[in-house]
């Protein structure tokens, strides 16, 4: 992971590993890397590392045990995403429909065109699912 310098390096690295925990990278009930792992892995100050989870901690994304490391909170996907749903239609669909606005698009023409891309996108997704080549069988 590539930190840059928009905002401090230890909310990036909680936010990865939020990312991580909200795609399943992380199952609830397992530990996440330690402060040393962390820092030796992306060649950071142990104490950035230590409040990038402690920040996790405060969201009540992970929880201390003590001797034994940093696990995930049951729940903490759910959390996420439910945090994400919240904010999806003001990050997302509110900007969109003011550029439509602008644009002079009708309501009927923004769904036709979500629902073109969504069709799109279906279709391009389905074209890389990898298929057994059939005639290769054994015989």
């Amino acid at each position: 992971m590539a930190f840059d310098n928009d905002r401090p390096i230890f909310i990036q690295l909680a936010d990865q590993i939020a990312d991580d925990i909200a795609n399943g990278a992380y199952a609830e009930g397992t530990a996440v890397p330690s402060t040393n792992e962390l820092s030796a892995f992306h060649r950071i100050n142990p104490a950035t590392a230590g409040k990038a989870l402690n920040l996790l901690v405060d969201r009540q994304l992970l929880e201390k045990h003590r001797g034994r490391g940093m696990f995930v909170v049951t729940g903490a996907r759910a959390q996420l995403l439910a945090e994400r749903r919240s904010h999806f239609a003001e990050q997302f669909v509110a900007p969109m429909l003011r550029e439509a606005q602008r644009l002079g698009l009708t309501p009927d023409e923004v769904r036709s065109a979500i629902a073109q891309t969504v069709q799109t996108t279906q279709s391009v997704q389905a074209s890389h699912i990898h298929k057994p080549d059939l005639d290769r069988r054994p015989q």
